[in-house]
């Protein structure tokens, strides 16, 4: 894996990158995160001859910061398109995360002909949050104290012991520095007012002889939890395959790498569901 500097949405970014195949997977991190979350599964899909990338979104992890940059969906996907055009990424699976996952799919929507795949996991931005939920992430996004960091990695790691203090120390210095505030606000205000006037799913639905598309979710998921949202998340996209991965909560990907990049490469290969893979159901 290597990591550079890069010009991302109008604000000087990271990206990490592994891997030279033709096949291209961009990796999209979800709100208060960074690109780091997909370190357990980017040199794995870099040595099984996949190109990855993982963007820190502006706001977020070594990203430019402050209250004059744009922190919506649709600011986002362009600024992912724009990054794939730039490398000429003409065939994509994009996955993404929470937040990550509903930059994905719009990004998908706006340009399908190139997408390959779409994974969304413990994904927002395609069936409303409701108020309530809207709310309580905006107290969840502003909240940059150091309990308050620990107490997110307690709400979406179901093992504990992987919330480690260099994880939460080094969350809160990147939540904390110079700008960091101003994005979380700007951020928390998008969430509260209008995250939910810029869904995807009836967008999602008329692609979906586009891309085939996956939904992965962990079940012990309490941040966006697996019922009603997973449920209602798969039934709104037609022909979409819901997996459900056990004993882990909103971030699959990092808490059971190894079925997670199973789930995942078998979709690629497009063998999903021909062999049972252990501790995952699908619907």
């Amino acid at each position: 894996m290597i990591q550079y500097p890069y010009q991302f949405g109008g604000a000087v970014s990271r990206i990490l990158e592994s891997g030279s195949g033709s096949e291209t997977i961009a990796l999209v991190h979800g709100v208060c995160a960074r690109a780091d979350r997909w370190v357990r599964i980017l040199d794995p899909l870099g040595d099984a001859g996949y190109h990855v990338f993982a963007p820190d979104l502006p706001g977020h992890g070594l990203a430019e910061k402050g209250k004059h940059l744009d922190y919506s969906v649709p600011s986002y996907a362009q600024a992912l398109n724009t990054f794939l055009d730039e490398n000429n990424s003409s065939s994509v699976t994009l996955v993404g995360t929470s937040l990550g996952g509903h930059v994905a799919a719009s990004a998908a929507c706006a340009q399908p002909d190139r997408v390959r795949g779409l994974v969304l996991i413990g994904t927002v931005g395609i069936v409303p949050l409701g108020e309530e939920r809207r709310s309580n992430m905006r107290t969840h996004i502003t909240n940059t104290s150091l309990e308050g960091i620990r107490a997110k990695f307690r709400s979406v790691m179901h093992d504990p012991k992987l919330a480690t203090e260099d994880l939460v120390l080094e969350e809160w210095q990147c939540n904390n520095s110079p700008g960091a505030l101003e994005a979380f606000h700007e951020l928390a205000s998008y969430f509260e007012q209008h995250i939910d006037n810029d869904l995807v799913g009836e967008d999602l639905c008329g692609s979906v002889n586009s891309f085939p598309t996956l939904i992965v979710w962990g079940r012990q998921d309490e941040a966006v939890p697996l019922y009603p949202i997973g449920v209602q998340t798969k039934l709104a996209i037609p022909g979409s395959t819901l997996a459900i991965i056990d004993d882990t909560a909103h971030a699959p990907y990092y808490e059971r790498p190894t079925t997670f990049l199973k789930v995942l490469t078998d979709f690629l290969d497009g063998t999903l569901g021909q062999i049972p893979i252990e501790g995952v159901e699908l619907l």
